[in-house]
């Protein structure tokens, strides 16, 4: 009896194992409803991934079944003892493969060999697009700084390192770090000073302009200015003023943006992130290697920045995981990203059930992220009510009324090319300014 439990014991993981994966790929299809169409290549790349591993799991089932001898007769307890009292040399431990627990069997070296390389070909299946640990090249890791660059640190690097060093620019240090911007404090600083410098001199030639020529509506459009220099002098000065505030201040804004740009692509990925790592999980691997594999499948390229920096933490600096997982939560540009570190090392502290947890954390973002949707395709449709009566029919009415103001003599000192000329100018202004607001409120794809 003994020979036949070892055996069957394994047959009924494998199908418990079987039934885990068919519902896993029937949440996968019953969340496709309702996605567009890059979601759902997302989700199908999940399931197919899952449907591999399902038929390598069906093979095995049935090379289980065909293992079994159930209606073989009973042997002598003379010949019992001798296969219970095999030498322990001959037991070996098979490789940890997906939905499989490790276990001893009697199995001889060959064996072993072969259900090793099994066992790493599931998991490569699992994962779709896997690639060998050497096919990863590294020159994109070293860049050369570009003359620019090295100009403002060689111009401005001393004053810039003093003022960081005294404690000035916290809030823009850590935007740098979640941006993931290629710069530390004093060089971006310095680059910030070198813009505003070269600013001053642009503030300058534009203010030259204005001071001796004018622009207005008839042609020539650009003609000399006839007013005394004092007075147009003080009417422009404020040029020179405002486009150095302004390239500053711009350049100090710009990590911040940057970082809830990058937190929107984060956003947009970490549903399918979390699904794919619930999938990964129920195979029992450690915790690090599912965030390698989510990096090398390379679906996920703003997930997958966070995840290197994870493991940089891990192998280069040398944090333990549940360490690693809190520095990351607290530079994490998205908040949902954190909240995600933060459980899962609460989760490897407590002893919790990873599978369990990552499978519940992928249905609360999935519905957050469908929310989320909903939500902007109301907001688009009320921009699109705003922009046909802004940019339609405003325009229309505007341009009737200069008119007839024009016509009754009412003291408009516009032609009808000038009135003409004025309405196009303001609808191609009102138009960029709508592309531009939508294109920064769109998710990223």
């Amino acid at each position: 009896m003994k020979k036949l439990e070892t055996p069957i014991t394994d047959l009924k993981k494998k199908i418990i194992s079987e039934i885990t994966v068919i519902q896993e790929i029937k949440k996968i299809y019953n969340s496709m409803n309702g996605a567009d169409e890059q979601d759902k290549k997302n989700l199908e790349a999940h399931a197919k991934s899952l449907e591999s591993y399902l038929k390598k799991t069906r093979d095995d089932i049935i090379s289980s079944l065909n293992d079994i001898r159930i209606n073989s007769p009973l042997p002598q307890v003379q010949q019992v003892m001798p296969i219970i009292r095999q030498p322990e040399e001959k037991t070996v431990k098979r490789a940890a493969s997906p939905g499989f627990a490790l276990r001893e069997t009697g199995l001889n070296e060959e064996e072993s060999k072969e259900y090793k390389e099994e066992s790493e070909q599931i998991e490569k299946e699992t994962v779709k697009r896997l690639k060998r640990k050497g096919e990863k090249p590294a020159e994109e890791k070293t860049k050369k700084l570009s003359w620019y660059v090295k100009s403002a640190t060689k111009m401005f690097s001393g004053r810039a390192r003093k003022l960081t060093e005294e404690g000035h620019f916290k809030s823009l240090e850590r935007d740098l770090r979640k941006a993931n911007l290629e710069y530390v404090l004093a060089s971006y600083v310095s680059l910030i000073f070198y813009t505003t410098f070269w600013s001053i001199f642009a503030g300058a030639v534009i203010m030259l302009f204005f001071l001796f020529f004018s622009i207005g509506p008839h042609w020539p459009i650009i003609t000399f200015a006839d007013e005394n220099i004092l007075s147009r002098l003080l009417k422009i000065f404020w040029i020179l003023i405002l486009i150095p505030a302004g390239t500053f201040f711009a350049m100090y804004i710009y990590p911040s943006l940057e970082k809830k740009s990058e937190e929107m692509k984060i956003n947009h990925e970490l549903p399918f992130a979390v699904i794919h790592m619930a999938a990964i999980s129920g195979s029992m691997i450690d915790p690090t290697r599912i965030f390698k594999i989510i990096i090398i499948t390379k679906e996920y390229p703003a997930v997958g920045r966070e995840f290197t920096k994870l493991l940089n933490q891990i192998n280069v600096y040398g944090y333990d995981l549940v360490g690693a997982l809190r520095n990351m939560a607290f530079n994490s540009p998205s908040r949902k990203l954190a909240d995600l570190f933060n459980s899962l090392a609460t989760a490897i502290t407590s002893g919790g059930d990873l599978p369990d947890f990552f499978d519940k954390r992928a249905s609360s973002l999935l519905f957050e992220y469908k929310l989320e949707r909903e939500k902007q395709a109301r907001a688009a449709e009320t921009f699109m009510d705003i922009y046909i009566s802004v940019v339609i029919a405003a325009p229309m009415i505007l341009m009737l009324l200069l008119m007839m103001l024009k016509i009754g003599g009412l003291g408009i000192g516009l032609s009808t090319g000038a009135i003409t000329l004025t309405m196009i100018l303001g609808v191609v202004i009102i138009n960029i300014f709508f592309l531009s607001f939508l294109h920064l409120r769109q998710p990223a794809e």
